[in-house]
C-alpha cells in the first residue's frame, strides 16, 4: 500500500512540474488556468522581495534591490523545478524496489536520482528491478531535455527584453526621462517634426503588440526592469497613451487615426497584463498626474512650442474622461510592479541621459539651438558667424 501510494504521488509531482515547465519554456501563448506552479511561485516571491524593498527608501537602492528579482528568480525557478524532479523520480525509484527487506533508504534511492538526472554515472547505486532500469532510463532522458530547454530558453528571453528595452531608450531624446507627453509632443514641434509623429506612433503600436505577446507568453518579463531608474516598460507605455489622448482631445495639426490605433493597441496591452497578473484597477482618479493647475501649465507649453491646442470649453473634461479609461490599470500595475508613472509634464530638475557626462549640458543647449534656428538665421551658418558663436559659446565653458 505504501508503495502504490509513493508511486501515485510521483507521478503526479512529475506531471506537475513538468507541464509546468512546459507551459512556461515552450506553450507560446497565455495558459488561463489559475491552478500553476510558477504563478504560486511568482507571486510569493515577488510579494515576499516587494514587501522587502519597501523597507528600503524610494531611490537608487530601492531600484537596484528590485532590478535584481527577475534573473534571480529565473534561477531559482530552474532549481525548483529540477530538484522537483530528483525528488519525484527518486520517489519513484524508492517505491518500484523490490524484494524482502532491507531495501535501499530513500535519501539513497534520491542520490542515485540527482546522478542520473544529471547524467553522472557513478555507479555506486545502480537499480535493480526492470521497471527501475526504464524509470532511470526516462530520468535521464529527462535530465538532458530539460538542460537543453533551459540553455535555448534564456537567450530567448534576454531577446525578447532586449528588443522590449530598446523602444524604451529611444524615448530619452524624443520625450525626455522620465518620458512625458508634453515633451514628445514640444519636442516634435519646435523641432519642426510634427509631421514624423504618425510615424513614431505607428512604430508604438507595433511595439505595444510585440510587447502583449512576448509577455503574454513569458509573463516573467514584467519582473526585469530597465536599465535607469526613471525609465520602465510601463511608464513608456504611459507616455505614448498620454501623447495620443493629447492627440485625440486637442492638437488640431495632427489627424488623429494613428493616435486612435496606437492608444487602443497601448489599452489592449493594459488590460491583458492586468488579467495575467490579477490586478485589478485601482481607485486612482488621476488628480495626482494631472491636476487642475498642470493640466493650465500644459495648454501654455504646448502653445509655446507652437502647437494649435483646441481649447474648447469641455477639452479638460474629455481628457479626463479619456483618462479614466487607462489610468487606473496604470496606477494598479505600478502599483502592484513597483514602478513609478511619469507625470505629463516632465519636473524643472529633469535631463536627458544622453545630456549626461562631458559637457553634456553644453551638448544639450547647442543641439538646441541649432534645431531651433529659424530659417533667418541660415544665411549666419554660412559666413562663419554662428559657427563663431557656437565655438565661444564653448570657450566660456
Amino acid at each position: 500500500m505504501t508503495s502504490l501510494i509513493s508511486t501515485l504521488a510521483a507521478v503526479l509531482l512529475l506531471c506537475l512540474v513538468l507541464q509546468d515547465a512546459f507551459e512556461v519554456m515552450l506553450l507560446p501563448r497565455r495558459v488561463h488556468r489559475h491552478l500553476r506552479l510558477s504563478r504560486f511561485y511568482f507571486g510569493l516571491s515577488w510579494a515576499a522581495w516587494s514587501a522587502m524593498a519597501r523597507r528600503l527608501p524610494a531611490g537608487a537602492r530601492r531600484e537596484r534591490f528590485l532590478g535584481v528579482f527577475g534573473a534571480l528568480s529565473m534561477v531559482v525557478l530552474f532549481a525548483v523545478w529540477g530538484t522537483a524532479l530528483i525528488a519525484g523520480f527518486g520517489l519513484l525509484e524508492w517505491a518500484l524496489q523490490a524484494g524482502p527487506p532491507p531495501r535501499s533508504a530513500l535519501p539513497e534511492q534520491i542520490y542515485m536520482s540527482g546522478v542520473t538526472f544529471f547524467t553522472l554515472g557513478y555507479g555506486d547505486v545502480v537499480p535493480h528491478t526492470a521497471a527501475a532500469r526504464i524509470v532511470s532510463v526516462v530520468e535521464a532522458g529527462t535530465g538532458i531535455g530539460f538542460i537543453a530547454v533551459v540553455i535555448g530558453y534564456l537567450p530567448v528571453l534576454y531577446q525578447l527584453f532586449a528588443r522590449r528595452e530598446a523602444h524604451v531608450i529611444q524615448l530619452d531624446g524624443r520625450a525626455g526621462s522620465p518620458p512625458t507627453a508634453c515633451t514628445m509632443l514640444c519636442r516634435h514641434a519646435t523641432g519642426g517634426g510634427l509631421e514624423k509623429l504618425d510615424e513614431l506612433l505607428r512604430e508604438w503600436e507595433v511595439w505595444a503588440s510585440e510587447l502583449l505577446e512576448s509577455h503574454l507568453s513569458y509573463p516573467m518579463l514584467v519582473y526585469y526592469r530597465s536599465q535607469h531608474d526613471n525609465q520602465s516598460w510601463l511608464a513608456a507605455t504611459a507616455a505614448v497613451m498620454d501623447t495620443c489622448a493629447l492627440i485625440l482631445v486637442g492638437v488640431d495639426e495632427l489627424k488623429p487615426l494613428q493616435a486612435r490605433m496606437t492608444f487602443t493597441m497601448a489599452r489592449q496591452v493594459m488590460v491583458e497584463m492586468a488579467r495575467s497578473l490579477q490586478v485589478r484597477p485601482s481607485r486612482y482618479d488621476g488628480g495626482d498626474r494631472l491636476p487642475r493647475e498642470a493640466y493650465l501649465q500644459l495648454e501654455f507649453r504646448l502653445r509655446e512650442a507652437g502647437l494649435k491646442w483646441n481649447a474648447r470649453p469641455d477639452a479638460e473634461e474629455t481628457l479626463a474622461a479619456l483618462r479614466a479609461t487607462y489610468e487606473p490599470l496604470l496606477d494598479g500595475l505600478a502599483s502592484t510592479l513597483l514602478l513609478t508613472l511619469p507625470g505629463w509634464i516632465a519636473t524643472d530638475d529633469a535631463a536627458d541621459h544622453w545630456e549626461g557626462g562631458h559637457r553634456g549640458l553644453i551638448a544639450s543647449r547647442l543641439i538646441e539651438q541649432l534645431t531651433d534656428r529659424s530659417e533667418n538665421d541660415v544665411p549666419a551658418s554660412r559666413d562663419g558667424k554662428l559657427a563663431e558663436r557656437l565655438r565661444a559659446r564653448m570657450r566660456r565653458r
